[in-house]
């Protein structure tokens, strides 16, 4: 369904304009996700170790093949959180400086002290406001437990303030607490009604293995369609979700359409869309058809994450 054309339908654009950063480029975000299968928490960690195994193909295709969406599809599913990331600090937070100025000489985040004065009172508003701001480069810099910390409170203060639960939840995510980051994203999705979380919660309840919740969030984000980006995102997350049930077909089925769209792969998640089908075609036994994907990936780009170690692994 629609978000409502009340306050969270234009929540989002009035709060990145008043903190004067409107569509331009956000502040550097490193965010990494999960799209995990079994055991999330150890994603990263064997994403990380797969380049350096010395095994010839034979073996190490065996070893992987249980965990083969944990470890080979993470990287294309960091960016569920990358964008939505970007998006939440950039209402969170200003720009970091070249130079730190003194904390009391930062003005705190028009955005944010409006949303807050209502909640907490005129006198508290900026100086909470300037907290949400200290959380946005915390969560940037990958400090996500610094963040946690600044936020746990605030939304414990102003439980109504949608940055205040949309950045503690991107954060409770990333530090591998499911259940915590979704309740914090589903109080961003009511008090807001938009979609914009929707494959960041439809991950959280992946991880969780909540997957009528999973199926639901991909049905609401592609009726609504915000956005070619943001539905990509979702989609690689449902998929994801079918193979973790062993549906590898309609995995495919799922990524395939988008992927015949795509005439010349140019955006990144053109590019997440391939790795995704190829590895989902590698699955499949599919063999040469992943070849191809992969090349093509290549093609458009020869240093996408780990598509050329894939490709000669094939």
């Amino acid at each position: 369904m629609p978000p409502p054309s009340g306050r969270g339908a234009a929540w989002g654009g009035l709060a990145r304009r008043a903190a004067g950063t409107g569509g331009t480029a956000a502040p550097t975000d490193p965010v990494k996700s999960r799209l995990a299968g079994a055991a999330p928490s150890r994603a990263a960690g064997a994403f990380a170790d797969a380049g350096g195994r010395a095994r010839d193909e034979r073996e190490e295709r065996e070893e992987r093949k249980g965990e083969i969406l944990e470890v080979r599809m993470e990287v294309v599913s960091e960016d569920p959180v990358r964008g939505a990331a970007r998006k939440a600090v950039r209402r969170g937070a200003t720009p970091v400086p070249e130079a730190q100025p003194d904390r009391r000489s930062r003005k705190p985040p028009a955005a944010v002290v409006e949303e807050l004065e209502p909640l907490v009172g005129g006198a508290d508003a900026a100086r909470l406001a300037t907290r949400v701001a200290d959380a946005g480069r915390a969560f940037g810099a990958e400090r996500f437990g610094d963040a946690k910390r600044i936020l746990t409170p605030l939304a414990r203060r102003a439980p109504d303030s949608a940055v205040v639960r949309e950045l503690l939840g991107l954060t409770l995510y990333r530090l591998g607490k499911w259940t915590e980051a979704a309740r914090e994203l589903e109080a961003f999705r009511a008090l807001t009604g938009s979609t914009e979380q929707h494959p960041v919660l439809a991950d959280c309840y992946r991880a969780l293995r909540r997957y009528d919740e999973v199926e639901a969030l991909w049905t609401e984000l592609r009726e609504v369609s915000p956005g070619a980006d943001l539905v990509a995102e979702g989609r690689i997350v449902f998929a994801g979700a079918l193979a973790d049930r062993g549906d590898i077909q309609r995995a495919i089925g799922e990524i395939e359409p988008s992927v015949r769209r795509i005439k010349k792969p140019r955006q990144h998640h053109h590019l997440r869309l391939l790795y995704v089908l190829g590895d989902l075609y590698e699955r499949a036994g599919d063999v040469p058809h992943a070849r191809a994907l992969f090349d093509r990936l290549l093609a458009a780009d020869p240093d996408f994450a780990d598509a050329a170690a894939r490709r000669r692994q094939l």
